[in-house]
């Protein structure tokens, strides 16, 4: 048996349990009894009560298929206390040919939100097909149209999500993360740090202004 977007069923003799945060912890014979000679390393990932805690972030669905969504350390908490998986969500607001790449944000707000480069490519076909004439791409980030397709895109969206995973007040824009700029890994994945410090302008436009 199997369920597509999971790794499998959880293996026999195996427990596997999902901690407040979201971590996946395992017991079982097939794990580790810890790193040979070292004691501080092998308590950094193994609990008194001998769950291994593996990093990842997950879920199980149905009662045994599980599913990995993200990594501990990529996860976030908000003010309110709850705990953002920001890939998971990443990879939804992706489903829209809009975005090139995004940031999920909201470490110690009250709200998730995200940075949102748009697709420059996707933007000039948009237009075309749409007669819209405007030459600068810049200037399309701002047209009402495209507000009003991606706020019913992510309406829907956030129908998937947690009250307090919901995106709010997204920022889009027009820029070009990279591996030579900083942004991105050459596994090219987002530097999440990198990108909050760089963009501290529209962070402050996202959480300065009230709901």
């Amino acid at each position: 048996m199997f369920r597509i977007g999971t790794v499998g069923p959880i293996i026999a003799n195996t427990k596997v349990k999902i901690a407040e945060d979201g971590e996946i912890l395992v017991q079982g014979p097939g794990v580790m009894i810890g790193y040979y000679k070292k004691e501080k390393e092998t308590m950094e990932v193994i609990d008194e009560d001998g769950w291994f805690h593996t990093g990842d972030i997950g879920t199980i669905e149905q009662g045994r298929f599980l599913k990995i969504t993200d990594r501990k350390k990529e996860i976030f908490k908000t003010s309110s206390g709850k705990y953002i998986a920001p890939l998971m969500i990443e990879n939804k607001l992706k489903e829209s040919r809009f975005v090139e790449n995004c940031c999920v944000v909201g470490e110690a707000q009250k709200f998730a939100s995200a940075l949102i480069v748009l697709s420059t490519e996707y933007l000039k076909e948009w237009a075309a097909k749409n007669y819209i004439t405007e030459k600068e791409i810049e200037k399309l980030v701002d047209h009402p149209q495209l507000k009003k397709e991606f706020s019913n895109f992510l309406m829907e969206m956030n129908k998937t999500l947690a009250p307090y995973e919901q995106i709010k007040r997204p920022e889009l824009f027009i820029a070009r993360w990279s591996i030579e700029g900083g942004e991105l890994t050459p596994k090219m994945s987002i530097k999440r740090k990198i990108i909050i410090a760089k963009h501290q302008d529209l962070l402050a436009k996202i959480y300065n202004e009230s709901l």
